[in-house]
């Protein structure tokens, strides 16, 4: 952040000379020096990717990175201004404020003039407000700046809509198996040394960075720093290192996403996939009240009708979560994890009741027929309320087959039972009731 305060800020006083250089973390020993040594991230860089596209015709845009921690976007951002003979200033939104801002679009102007443009990284964007975001329009539009911002979370959500239409977004994937590995070796190569490490751990230090290149390099300077007799195996590199947390954000879009996969993965029918993403939930950090009501709510929108224990199994579970607490508690929600995905499955309620609203809405205010209504009153009698009605009970076959919708509307068909689960004993029954009131209007038809 030196540039911050280039026109007059605060300057930080300068340290004292040390008698020796201080050391260098090995991920800033390894940082890249052109975008060709980047690991990763072909989907964005490679020749026909859209960066790749945009320096071949030497028009960069304004952008956003979007992706999980330790994936290259402050790198990237660097070597993209390297690359275009940008001034690259750096700012983070948690730590600047609306008059650090001021003057860092003040020297940019000034460096303007002087015939050298200015790429304004800014990590965590999402964390400025509306009034900062909409601050950097008018100096991405007349050429001030070029942003690149980064963040870990969905744009769509997190940024204004006028500053996403003056940026494209660009999506950075976490580091593959491959790509850690090729990182590994890089690093080795720097070092000067193999890790001390069997295949099995070595594969397990990588299953520890999830994905996250720099917190991969974190671990192997930790690791090279052992002397060891001989090569450590999984269970031994276990004991000396602590598992990097899952990336899991319970108000943000990764709760989204797992809640989402598992939901699909019940929906699928798959016990396995959903006992994972269950799993994968509750090693997050999340609450197992939530996945109690996500739980009973698939339960009433994906199986429903066609196994009308599922909601009670749900609840129960829940109930026993709650007397139980954790983690033995958590045993009965997965119970119900697994219930639920092999379940028969239908949407036929959910829908019907879907188009029942639909249908309500559009008919407005239109009243009962007449013959349904009470007459508890001589005016109302008068009226003819409640003329004509047929007690049910004492019609053939207790059907008597009326009409219940408002007058004037075309019966319409609603609930449309699965051939699946309980609903196909369902569907038996409107088949049966629907040839029923058929055969009552014939009937009344000849007698009128």
């Amino acid at each position: 952040m030196a540039d911050l305060f280039d026109s007059g800020g605060p300057k930080d006083i300068a340290p004292q000379t040390p008698t020796r250089s201080a050391p260098r973390p090995l991920a800033d020993r390894l940082r890249p020096q052109t975008l060709s040594e980047v690991i990763g991230q072909a989907q964005v860089l490679g020749a026909e990717a859209p960066l790749g596209v945009m320096l071949a015709a030497n028009s960069l845009s304004s952008l956003i990175f979007w992706g999980p921690p330790g994936v290259g976007k402050t790198t990237i951002a660097r070597l993209l201004a390297q690359e275009t003979d940008l001034h690259f200033v750096q700012i983070s939104a948690i730590f600047t404020g609306v008059p650090d801002l001021k003057k860092v679009f003040e020297a940019a102007r000034v460096r303007r003039q002087t015939g050298q443009g200015t790429l304004l990284f800014v990590d965590e964007i999402h964390r400025f407000n509306k009034a900062q975001q909409d601050g950097f329009l008018p100096f991405m539009e007349d050429g001030t700046i070029l942003l690149v911002g980064a963040t870990t979370e969905n744009p769509s959500f997190e940024l204004n809509a006028a500053l996403l239409s003056r940026a494209q977004v660009m999506v950075l994937e976490r580091l593959s198996a491959d790509e850690l590995e090729q990182l590994t070796q890089r690093a080795e190569g720097e070092l000067g040394r193999a890790l001390p490490l069997d295949p099995q751990a070595r594969l397990a230090l990588h299953e520890m960075a999830d994905g996250d290149g720099r917190a991969l390099l974190n671990l192997i300077e930790q690791v090279a720093a052992w002397r060891v007799a001989a090569p450590l195996n999984r269970e031994a590199l276990a004991t000396r290192l602590m598992r990097r947390a899952a990336k899991y954000d319970k108000s943000g879009e990764e709760h989204y996403n797992l809640i989402s996969a598992l939901h699909k993965s019940v929906r699928g029918s798959d016990p396995d996939a959903a006992l994972y993403w269950y799993a994968r939930m509750l090693e997050g950090g999340e609450d197992p009240r939530y996945l109690a009501r996500r739980l009973t709510r698939m339960a009433v929108e994906d199986i429903a009708l066609a196994d009308p224990q599922a909601q009670g199994i749900c609840l129960e579970a829940w109930e026993t979560y709650e007397r139980l607490g954790s983690p033995e508690g958590e045993l009965a929600l997965a119970q119900a994890v697994i219930y639920l995905a092999l379940a028969p499955k239908t949407n036929a309620g959910y829908m019907a009741y879907k188009a029942a609203r639909a249908l309500a809405k559009k008919t407005g205010s239109l009243p009962p027929p007449k013959h349904i209504l009470n007459a508890p009153t001589k005016l109302m009698e008068d009226q003819g309320y409640g003329a004509g009605y047929a007690y049910d009970h004492s019609a053939e076959d207790g059907f008597s087959g009326q009409n219940y919708f408002p007058d004037g509307i075309e019966r319409p068909d609603l609930y449309q039972p699965v051939e699946r689960g309980f609903e196909r004993d369902l569907r038996k029954r409107v088949e049966y009731f629907t040839k029923l009131r058929a055969q009552r209007q014939a009937e009344d038809d000849g007698e009128t």
